[in-house]
């Protein structure tokens, strides 16, 4: 008998043992397999209901801490006269629920995805001061659940908010306006549920932040628990500060304003006469600056309290409505100058006639000498008062202002003048007082 037939038959079932072991031990593990298994156990029936909360730190009794951070995207509109503001974010939740936990495979699984959030337990959190609010579903729901080994949770979802901001506009437009985001717990009490800032930048504003009027000075977060008759429940804000830009209003409100109030003050540089331009030019310039009024109070809400626009407007309104009523004055003061030129004419004329009556009583021999030397004697007062009245306006004339005045006989030119250096000089003191309060206001505020 041969026995080196059984020993070559072993050798090459040994050496086709090892093969397939080796096999075996090469093939790749399915871990998509494993995850389905692992969500399985952890999320079975019987194993999980989403209805109980997770424990508090260490597996104790107390509340479930959650931990929130924002990503802002974009910030869309600032409304003034709606006083809301609309932001689409990341919104993000982390906490620990221990009945989650599962094996890694020895690191291989970093963490488990999913997209349906009713499968765990959700912190029932609600944003206090939303007015609208939608989810993105574009092209599929833009939020998922991560599950990590040690049982921490992550849940982040893409969503757009119109939220509610309270403006105080009575520095309008050279106002800042801070507008917060409220999120807290609707049912669950500070007990049970408590939220916290993820520690370490909780909040992320996107680069290069565009908005048309305003400009992102800064945000800060901070806690605003609120303590009902049901309880107190956990509250987090984060306020966002911004500045409006004023470069915008300058060329839309403030030059215009300028122009008309300038504009108004053609007319005393115009002939008296010309009655139809100064009445026109007046009237235009009154209700553009009206409709200018009217235009910058549609865009605003109705409040009970004085804007610093309304200040600048009234004001340039006033201007331009005096700067109307300037030339009634000069029209009424020109006709009575005519009416007092007809009276000396007049009074000349008269006193012409006198003298040359008087005259004719000096040539007629056949008259009363007392007769003709009454009106010699008149004359006599009269040349009296006439070198009194000389010596007081000389003493007059040593006054400057008088004596540039007199270079203009008439009251309405005299009107016009006068009205050429008040109401620029006022405007430009209005401005003067105008700009250093605001600004100055504005800057004590800040501080």
């Amino acid at each position: 008998m041969d026995i080196r037939r059984p020993t070559c038959a072993l050798a090459v079932l040994l050496v086709f043992c090892l093969t397939e072991l080796a096999q075996c031990m090469n093939a790749k593990i399915n871990f998509r397999e494993k995850e389905k298994q692992i969500l399985d156990q952890i999320l079975g029936p019987g194993r999980y209901d989403a209805r109980i909360r997770p424990s508090g730190i260490n597996g104790t009794d107390g509340p479930a801490v959650v931990n929130i951070n924002l990503f802002v995207r974009s910030i869309t509109t600032i409304s003034d006269i709606k006083m809301e503001y609309s932001v689409q974010l990341t919104f993000r939740e982390q906490w620990l629920d221990e009945r989650l936990k599962f094996n890694n495979l020895g690191g291989r699984l970093k963490y488990l995805t999913l997209t349906e959030a009713n499968r765990v337990w959700m912190p029932d959190l609600f944003f206090s001061n939303e007015k609208e609010g939608h989810f993105h579903n574009i092209i599929m729901p833009n939020v998922y659940i991560r599950i990590f080994p040690n049982g921490n949770v992550l849940y982040s979802i893409r969503i757009s908010l119109t939220l509610s901001c309270p403006m105080n506009l009575k520095l309008y437009p050279l106002d800042k306006q801070t507008c917060s985001l409220r999120m807290a717990s609707y049912g669950w009490t500070t007990d049970d549920l408590v939220f916290l800032w993820k520690e370490g930048d909780p909040v992320q504003v996107v680069k290069n932040l565009h908005l048309p009027r305003f400009t992102l000075e800064k945000f800060l977060t901070d806690y605003c628990n609120s303590k009902t008759n049901t309880g107190e429940y956990s509250c987090l804000k984060v306020d966002l500060l911004f500045k409006r830009e004023f470069s915008y209003y300058l060329i839309q409100i403030y030059i215009p304003c300028c122009m008309l109030v300038i504009v108004s003050w053609v007319s005393f540089w115009l002939d008296q006469g010309a009655v139809p331009a100064r009445v026109s030019l007046g009237v235009t310039t009154l209700l553009t600056m009206a409709t200018q009024s009217s235009g910058i109070n549609a865009s605003l809400p109705p409040v009970s309290y004085t804007k610093a626009i309304d200040v600048w407007t009234g004001v340039c309104l006033t201007f331009v409505f005096g700067a109307l009523l300037e030339f009634a004055l000069v029209n009424y003061a020109s006709r009575s100058d005519m009416h007092r030129e007809n009276l000396k004419k007049t009074r000349r004329e008269m006193e012409a006639a006198v003298s040359m009556d008087a005259a004719s009583d000096l040539l007629d021999t056949d008259s009363n000498a007392t007769f003709a030397m009454k009106p010699l004697m008149r004359g006599g007062v009269v040349d009296s008062k006439i070198r009194q009245c000389e010596i007081h306006i000389s003493n007059k004339r040593k006054n400057c202002c008088r004596l540039w005045m007199s270079k203009f006989p008439t009251r309405s030119k005299r009107i016009d003048v006068i009205s050429r250096i008040t109401f620029p000089l006022v405007f430009a003191l209005f401005n003067l007082a105008y700009w250093s309060t605001y600004l100055f206001r504005d800057e004590d505020e800040e501080k």
